[in-house]
């Protein structure tokens, strides 16, 4: 690829596809975080008492 291809190529490319281009990644991340929240099952969100079986003896 030469100079004057690549930037042939770059005067292509609008700039909202280019700002589409660097969030989309961290959208997908997000909603694949929020998604993991929403399908953890853990108990101790819900007021649960812990269970000290990780405690040394006193």
């Amino acid at each position: 690829m030469s100079l004057g291809e690549l930037q042939a190529s770059t005067e292509n490319v609008s700039a909202w596809k280019a700002i589409i281009w660097c969030f989309y990644p961290m959208a997908v991340l997000i909603a694949l975080e929020l998604l993991a929240r929403r399908l953890d099952d853990d108990d101790d969100q819900d007021g649960s008492k812990m269970i000290p079986t990780l405690h040394g003896v006193r």
